[in-house]
């Protein structure tokens, strides 16, 4: 069932005065071009980590429930990463990946991961050892991967146009229902409430599961949105990014708010919500990270002028780990990254 929304854009960023000396004004007109506040603090509390020479690229990055380690997949090998006190270590899994976008960690520190050339969810453990769940098709493409709070793997199964559980070892497929026959999911995240949500690709909507199974199809007020990544905050709010429309978007109380990103194709690929609320979000293009908060967008400037993040997650302590194309792990300390 589809209902009809309200979009609230946020309210525009005016300068407080427009003094009569040159070079005030040339400042504040130089601020009206700027659609994100800069955070003063420069390169402060970062640190990354160079990845071993001849590693494929990271894809997709998770934090431990403990905060003692971070994974992430590479693209066309046979192992995962794990960073843990600074140090590198590699988990050989048998077989090499192919877009190795789902990710997540359970309650035991072990990986889940989405692995399309195998037809199959796996779940690898530190000690390398390994559980495959064959998904009983011929062709597979997998998307995001998220672990509820009683332990079920949900995951996006964009080839059967389903949102699929992994639960007590059996598969539960939630087919989409949209009116868009090229609908089909992408991000997925599961509220604290049980509540699954999910982006549909190519249908400029959400896909909501309740606890009870009951589904529904949500519209978002925008069009070619290129819906991508979606998280849920601790109080329920919910996040997705629109890369093909250059915006993230908010759904809270049955309203929507969308926060355009600060330049032309901005290159926005991930996102994550922070124990604080705040929503974290990846600008390949714009070489930085952003928060949302309350409204306001700032962004972050990553150390290297040729960073190009992908993929982002924050954990418990409210630490901000993102993972570059170029061979990076890189974290923004809690301190820096948390709210005021």
């Amino acid at each position: 069932m589809s209902h009809a929304v309200a979009a609230r854009r946020p309210a525009p960023w005016w300068p407080w005065a427009l003094p009569a000396v040159a070079l005030v004004a040339a400042l504040v007109w130089l601020a009206l071009r700027l659609p994100w506040p800069l955070d003063a603090s420069g390169l402060r509390g970062f640190e990354e980590y160079r990845l071993p020479e001849r590693m494929t690229f990271p894809v997709t990055l998770a934090a431990s429930p403990d905060r003692s380690a971070v994974w992430f997949t590479l693209e066309s090998s046979q192992r995962l990463g794990v960073l843990r006190n600074g140090q590198f270590t590699f988990v050989r899994k048998g077989f090499e990946s192919l877009e190795p976008l789902g990710l997540a960690i359970d309650a035991d520190g072990a990986a889940w991961v989405t692995e399309a050339s195998r037809q199959a969810i796996v779940r690898v453990g530190l000690d390398g050892s390994s559980r495959s769940f064959a998904l009983g098709t011929p062709v597979s493409r997998l998307a995001r991967l998220a672990i509820g709070r009683d332990h079920s793997v949900w995951f996006a199964e964009p080839s059967r146009a389903s949102v699929t559980q992994l639960k007590d070892d059996q598969l539960i497929r939630h087919p989409v229902n949209s009116a868009s026959a090229d609908a089909v999911p992408f991000g997925i995240a599961v509220a604290p409430d049980g509540t699954v949500w999910a982006t549909l690709q190519n249908a400029d909507a959400l896909f909501r599961i309740m606890p009870d199974g009951q589904a529904t199809t949500i519209e978002v007020p925008l069009r070619q949105a290129g819906l991508s990544d979606i998280a849920v905050a601790p109080d329920g709010t919910v996040w997705f990014l629109a890369a093909g429309a250059n915006q993230i978007g908010r759904y809270a109380g049955g309203r929507f708010e969308v926060f355009p990103a600060p330049m032309p194709n901005a290159g926005l690929t991930a996102l994550a919500v922070a124990p604080d609320g705040a929503a974290w979000f990846t600008a390949l293009r714009a070489h930085r990270l952003g928060r949302v908060h309350q409204g306001v967008i700032t962004e972050f400037a990553l150390p290297r002028s040729d960073a190009r993040p992908f993929s982002i997650a924050v954990d418990a302590d409210n630490t901000v780990w993102y993972a570059d194309l170029a061979g990076w792990i890189g974290k923004l300390a809690a301190d820096r990254a948390r709210v005021r």
